[in-house]
């Protein structure tokens, strides 16, 4: 198969399956309607995408990686680690903004733990390093205690997953709401870090870690 022009259709399958769901929503969108409106035949697009579950899973992916490079702009200059965390979050929701008018379909269809598309699932292993990865650098170059350096990206990730799922459900206008959300919270995220390197704190911080630990094993 020509490469080239496999990853051309590849790519018009995609976009043209976007389009369907911004415009028609995820529900009436079918495998067999994305086919016709791209002009393959539905074998073709399957080819290229098992499912819509798929298509959606590839969603995550682009959007993780245009995270990416918003975020990755965004903080250059940025210091302190509340600054840098509202840089990566605000470019995440940025990526995202196209698809809100269907983001609920989207979180049933991650919801069930077998989900192809589930952000916690295997088959979500890369998409989730390469988001996680963006957290890695928001730590970079911030004063963070040393016990809690290595797993504070991965925690910064399950936030902005939360952040995110608030982001669906957010009915104001431009998703005013969650953006409020974000500038108020990456402050409390950079005092509390602080305060985690106080004696009093820092056992609780590390039981808490422990017990994340034991739990993902």
């Amino acid at each position: 198969m020509d490469t080239t022009k496999s990853a051309a259709t590849r790519a018009l399958v995609l976009e043209t399956a976007l389009a369907m769901f911004r415009s028609r929503g995820y529900a009436k969108t079918t495998m067999r309607a994305i086919a016709a409106e791209a002009g393959v035949s539905l074998g073709s697009a399957y080819y290229y995408f098992e499912s819509k579950d798929q298509l959606v899973l590839e969603l995550y992916r682009e959007s993780v990686a245009e995270q990416h490079a918003g975020a990755t702009a965004a903080l250059d200059g940025a210091t302190g680690l509340p600054d840098r965390l509202k840089a990566a979050i605000h470019a995440g929701l940025d990526a995202l903004g196209p698809y809100h008018p269907f983001g609920g379909a989207f979180i049933a269809s991650a919801l069930p733990p077998q989900s192809s598309v589930n952000p916690f699932g295997e088959a979500s292993r890369q998409a989730r390093a390469e988001a996680t990865a963006i957290f890695e650098d928001v730590v970079q170059g911030t004063k963070i205690p040393q016990f809690l350096r290595a797993q504070l990206p991965e925690l910064l990730w399950l936030a902005y997953m939360g952040i995110v799922l608030f982001w669906v459900y957010d009915r104001s206008e431009n998703q005013r709401r969650t953006r409020i959300l974000v500038d108020g919270a990456a402050p409390l995220i950079g005092r509390l870090v602080s305060l985690s390197r106080l004696p009093v704190v820092k056992p609780l911080v590390e039981e808490a870690l422990a017990l994340k630990a034991r739990v993902q094993a």
